[in-house]
């Protein structure tokens, strides 16, 4: 299964920088082949400076080893081994019209100290972070989720959206990162779901990615945008950065883990601004975002 899942992430990480690439019309992924010392590596691709992408990553690993202490006290275990894999991505466009977005899909194995598979998951999901609502694309997004979801299992997309909804919450602020999407972790074999059937499942989810972001892409990405809009887009990147410095468990996964710490903080946006008590004019549009972050809303 970890070999065959690595497989999909390579083939479904040049599919997708040869997509961004194409859309984005100018900038080219910088690829950077890297090795872990306590064994495995990756295939990190940054993207910087273009037409439409200000910066972003799609990034995938295979890592194994000894489980760190700290991470063995984590899941309640002695002694044992690990093997991770998985694609994770996040694009920051420059246009404050066009949303950010993230989206990650993952395998996990557990091994005693003679080999033996002790405990193995799927994990994974993607997000939407506008910076203007445009409650057409929240839809289009969430539909192609569902739509992924559906083929699956018909309680999927209500019981991950509802997940994500929880997870991608910046607990000190009291409001959502953003508009959620799917996520889902832990994903093990019942009598329900065999590993095959939770592999199936993941990369429907991760086949549906570019349909369901690249169209708002095109739809925004030349949208005019003032001075004052990239301010408050750079705002609410902060924000963005909060939460994957304070919540995420990838970002502190991989930093427990002797993880690359360059691939692991790919995910931060470059220009970011932290105002003093700002709080955008009422009424406007700035507003009308916060206001659907305080509470999540079903979107299909």
């Amino acid at each position: 299964m970890k070999d065959k899942f690595y497989t999909y992430i390579q083939t479904l990480q040049n599919t997708i920088t040869s997509k961004l690439e194409e859309v984005d019309g100018k900038a080219k992924f910088q690829e950077d082949i890297w090795k872990r010392p306590e064994g495995g590596g990756g295939r990190t691709r940054v993207i910087e400076n273009g037409n439409v992408f200000e910066k972003g990553g799609v990034n995938i690993s295979g890592v194994h080893g000894e489980l760190p202490k700290s991470m063995q006290a984590y899941f309640g275990v002695e002694d044992a081994d690990f093997f991770a894999c998985g694609l994770s991505l996040v694009l920051h466009p420059k246009n404050p019209m066009v949303p950010t977005v993230h989206a990650n899909w993952r395998y996990f194995e557990m091994y005693d100290k003679q080999g033996n598979i002790v405990d193995q998951w799927f994990g994974g999901g993607q997000d939407l972070t506008p910076y203007y609502l445009f409650e057409e694309d929240a839809v289009h997004f969430h539909s192609v989720c569902k739509k992924a979801c559906d083929v699956h299992h018909p309680e999927f997309h209500s019981k991950y959206k509802k997940r994500c909804d929880e997870y991608f919450w910046n607990t000190h602020r009291n409001e959502a990162r953003g508009l959620g999407g799917l996520f889902f972790d832990y994903c093990k074999a019942t009598d329900e779901m065999q590993m095959q059937d939770w592999y199936n499942f993941v990369t429907e989810v991760g086949n549906s990615f570019l349909n369901a972001y690249i169209p708002i892409v095109i739809k925004r990405k030349n949208i005019d945008f003032t001075s004052l809009q990239r301010d408050w887009q750079e705002v609410r990147r902060g924000r963005y950065v909060e939460f994957n410095l304070v919540h995420d468990k990838g970002t502190l996964f991989g930093l427990k883990t002797n993880g690359r710490i360059e691939s692991i903080l790919m995910s931060l946006p470059p220009y970011v601004q932290w105002k003093y008590d700002h709080h955008p004019e009422k009424g406007s549009e700035e507003a009308k975002l916060l206001e659907v972050l305080k509470t999540p809303k079903d979107w299909v």
